[in-house]
C-alpha cells in the first residue's frame, strides 16, 4: 500500500482510514499542504510509486465554514483544484470524499445520477471540488456521511435523515473502493433513519432531541443516499 498517499490523515476520517491502510502515506498539513502546489509536486517527486491519492482533507463544519469563508474556498475548492492538477499530470488515480450534502435535501435516497442542489456553503464548497474532478478521467467521487464512533453531542436532529455511519464503518467501505479497479460516482453509507435513530445506534444515551429549524445555518431535511450501485459492486447485502 506504499502506493497509496491520504490527505487529511490527522483529521477524524483520514486517521481512521489509516488504520485500515496502515502503509499508507500520511498527508497532513506539514508535508502535503493541498494548498502549496510546490510542496505537493515535491512531495510526489520523492514518492514516485505513488498511483492513488484519497483526498480527505477538507474544512468541514458548515457553522465554521459560515465564519471562515475564504479558508473554506482555499481549502476545500482551490486546494482540491490544485491536487486534480498535480494528479492529472501525474496520472495519479485521485478519490475524493465528498458529501451527502450536495443534494437539496427534499426527496431522500438520492442515486449518482440525481440533481445536486446545495442548501449551505459547506455543500457548495465540497461540490465546487467535485467540479475539478469532473475535470480528469483517472478519478473517484464519494458522497457520504459520517461521525465519529461515538456519538459526540448531546443532541441530535429527530427531523434530519441520513445514510450516516461511523468513520470506521465508513472507512472499510472506502478502503474496499480505493483497492478495487474501480472509477466514477458512488455513494456508500447506511440504510436511511433519523440522526437521532443514528446517535442512538452507536449506544448514545439521554440524547436530547432537536429540530434543524433550530440552527443557524440551512440544513437539508433527507439527505439519504442510494447505495445499490456499491452494494452489487462489492456484494453488500
Amino acid at each position: 500500500m506504499k502506493n497509496i498517499l491520504i490527505t487529511g490523515a490527522a483529521g477524524k476520517l483520514g486517521a481512521t482510514l489509516l488504520k485500515c491502510l496502515p502503509n499508507a502515506f500520511a498527508g497532513t498539513r506539514t508535508n502535503f499542504d493541498i494548498t502549496n502546489a510546490a510542496m505537493m509536486h515535491d512531495f510526489f517527486e520523492k514518492n514516485a510509486s505513488i498511483d492513488t491519492v484519497v483526498h480527505c482533507a477538507a474544512l468541514v463544519s458548515p457553522p465554521k465554514v459560515n465564519e471562515h469563508i475564504a479558508d473554506a474556498i482555499q481549502a476545500n475548492i482551490i486546494g482540491t483544484a490544485l491536487l486534480s492538477i498535480a494528479c492529472y499530470q501525474r496520472n495519479i488515480r485521485l478519490v475524493y470524499i465528498s458529501t451527502d450534502y450536495v443534494f437539496s435535501g427534499e426527496q431522500g435516497m438520492y442515486a449518482e445520477n440525481d440533481a445536486v442542489l446545495p442548501q449551505n456553503k459547506y455543500a457548495w464548497s465540497k461540490l465546487g471540488g467535485e467540479a475539478s474532478l469532473q475535470m480528469l478521467d483517472n478519478y473517484v467521487i464519494i458522497r457520504l456521511s459520517f461521525g465519529p464512533d461515538t456519538f459526540p453531542y448531546k443532541a441530535a436532529f429527530t427531523d434530519q435523515f441520513t445514510s450516516r455511519e461511523s468513520a470506521s464503518v465508513i472507512s472499510e467501505k472506502i478502503k474496499n473502493i480505493v483497492l478495487s479497479d474501480f472509477k466514477g460516482l458512488i455513494h456508500i453509507g447506511a440504510e436511511r433513519k433519523s440522526v437521532y435513530d443514528y446517535a442512538l445506534s452507536l449506544g448514545a444515551e439521554n440524547i436530547e432531541k432537536i429540530s434543524i429549524k433550530d440552527m443557524s445555518v440551512k440544513m437539508p431535511k433527507d439527505t439519504s443516499l442510494n447505495t445499490n450501485l456499491y452494494k452489487s459492486l462489492f456484494n453488500e447485502s
